[in-house]
């Protein structure tokens, strides 16, 4: 049953999809704000069969508009104001190819943001590994991750669309705090 609805929210692109929201951008333009990022356009859910993390042209891949809403995203944290100090990515292609389209920083491949949809006995250790990344931050950084809904909604308990972006960071206590997201369409 949680597959059906995960499929389901997956396929749709429904998750508490927002508007972008000046209070969401401000949050983000302060120290520590971390960016959890669905891809961009990619259309499909999950992989093919014949899967292949290396290999490109075995995955799902951000189509045109996919890749002209990761430059607009790109574009809006810019004209934002927002200055990014690490752009994580899952090792998938599409989560690759978006992070590398914002053109914000190099970007760095973060194993534990991988999608785990195909492997869901993975999704406890993958989640407390990004939650031990983060923790682990020096200083206030400011953080992009670019990952997959099944790793966002893991993370936050909500989900988004392809190329939304929830707005949080780490309370005093190390739990997530969700301020806000923000959803560039394709």
């Amino acid at each position: 049953m949680i597959r059906f609805l995960l499929l389901t929210l997956a396929f749709f692109g429904v998750a508490n999809p927002a508007p972008a929201s000046d209070a969401a951008w401000e949050a983000m333009k302060r120290p520590g704000a971390i960016a959890f990022m669905r891809h961009a356009l990619a259309p499909g859910f999950g992989d093919p069969d014949a899967f292949r993390l290396g290999d490109c042209s075995t995955q799902r891949n951000l189509n045109h508009e996919g890749r002209d809403q990761a430059r607009r995203i790109g574009d809006a944290f810019r004209s934002n104001g927002v200055a990014v100090d690490r752009v994580l990515a899952s090792e998938w292609c599409r989560s690759r190819e978006t992070a590398e389209l914002l053109d914000l920083q190099t970007v760095e491949a973060l194993p534990s943001l991988n999608s785990f949809f195909d492997f869901r006995d993975r999704a406890d250790a993958q989640t407390r590994e990004t939650m031990t990344f983060l923790r682990g931050l020096e200083g206030e950084q400011t953080v992009v991750l670019v990952s997959h809904q099944v790793n966002i909604t893991a993370l936050t308990g909500r989900g988004t669309s392809s190329g939304e972006f929830l707005v949080g960071r780490l309370t005093d206590e190390g739990t997530l705090e969700i301020l806000g997201s923000v959803l560039v369409p394709y």
